[in-house]
């Protein structure tokens, strides 16, 4: 048994000091421990050299007697051989950015999320964002490589990852923006990107967990462009079950007001619209495009409905068209732009790590 390996040859237990005595029954000095059988004492180098007294080189120190490389137990108990030949990772080559563009470019708000980080990544990363900022419009793809290029600088940033998201959904990457997007709300513990979250699950086909995924939240604790960017998606959804009046009716909600303008109310009254335009509703569906164009031009959008960006919270109801008839008076912005094409939980973080040790 376990206890009798440690008792002597009557029988008894040893005690803890006979343990270290030597067969004449004396203590060994604690010099004595590291003596090779000649009863001098090993020099340090000494311990590391082969039987024929050459020093091993660092690879030899890890293989057996055979002269293999020793292979590694893995967790579960299963072997793992080392890989000599197994490829280097190499960093990914970054996009250029251009020498005027500064941290200065990327809000402040933004930049503060970034003091983690060291000086000089922080204002690499920053500068990163700002180019993806002004090129998601134009040229999506080089902006999803910028995003990219802060993500693997800065992955555990919230705001690095909202920014890949959104990047990725422009490109029609739903699958990736789905993934990022329930990082960022994880890192961030936000849900001003729900709306999104429910887009990219239609963009990957997935519907019913869409409208689950907007039904998750308490809509009454939104901002109030959030929540009409979701009441767009969840009839988005319900449409690609063709469910054309559940559809209508997500759209029912109190900022649908004909008579006054907001940042969101041309995606608001184009998207009943097209809802009414689907039920053979013709007539309506004419007097609510008409409010979202009139709407536009109050916020000067141009039309352009889905991707608004609000510079100046009121507009004076000089800015209407005197020519439309019962034009809707404007009204003072009361919550923040919203993302552009603004519509749960999937593990990303295993390669943080990695990105942010190779920055």
């Amino acid at each position: 048994s376990y206890g009798d390996r440690d008792r002597n040859q009557s029988g008894d237990r040893r005690s803890y000091g006979d343990r270290d005595r030597n067969q004449s029954g004396d203590r060994r000095s604690y010099g004595d421990r590291d003596r090779n059988q000649s009863g001098e004492r090993r020099s340090y180098g000494d311990r590391d050299r082969n039987q024929s007294g050459e020093r091993r080189s660092y690879g030899d120190r890890d293989r057996n007697q055979s002269g293999d490389r020793r292979s590694y137990p893995q967790r579960g108990g299963v072997e793992r051989t080392y890989n000599e030949f197994a490829p280097v990772r190499e960093r990914v080559p970054e996009p250029p950015l251009p020498d005027e563009i500064t941290p200065k470019d990327l809000h402040s708000s933004a930049r503060n999320e970034l003091k983690t980080l060291s000086k000089e990544n922080a204002e690499r990363v920053a500068r990163h964002l700002a180019m993806a900022a002004q090129l998601i419009d134009d040229n999506p793809e080089l902006a999803h490589e910028h995003a990219l290029a802060a993500s693997r600088r800065a992955g555990r940033v919230a705001v690095v990852r909202e920014t890949l998201a959104i990047t990725a959904y422009a490109v029609g990457d739903f699958a990736l923006a789905l993934r990022e997007l329930r990082t960022y709300r994880r890192i961030s513990g936000n849900d001003d990107q729900i709306a999104l979250i429910v887009d990219s699950e239609r963009g990957v086909g997935r519907p019913d967990r869409a409208l689950e995924a907007g039904r998750s939240v308490d809509r009454a604790t939104l901002p109030v462009p959030v929540r009409v960017a979701l009441a767009i998606a969840m009839s988005g959804a319900r449409l690609d079950r063709d469910e054309t009046e559940l559809a209508l009716g997500e759209l029912e909600i109190p900022e649908l007001d004909p008579d006054r303008a907001f940042e969101w109310s041309p995606a608001l009254f184009s998207a009943r619209a097209a809802v009414l335009e689907d039920l053979g509703r013709h007539d309506e569906a004419a007097f609510w495009t008409q409010r979202a164009e009139v709407a536009a031009s109050a916020l000067g959008l141009d039309g352009d409905f889905d991707e608004m960006i609000v510079e100046d919270g009121l507009i004076e109801g000089d800015f209407l068209d005197d020519d439309v008839p019962d034009a809707p008076a404007a009204e003072e912005n009361t919550g923040a732009a919203s993302e552009p094409d603004a519509a749960d939980e999937a593990e990303s973080d295993q390669e943080s790590d990695e990105q942010e040790n190779e920055a």
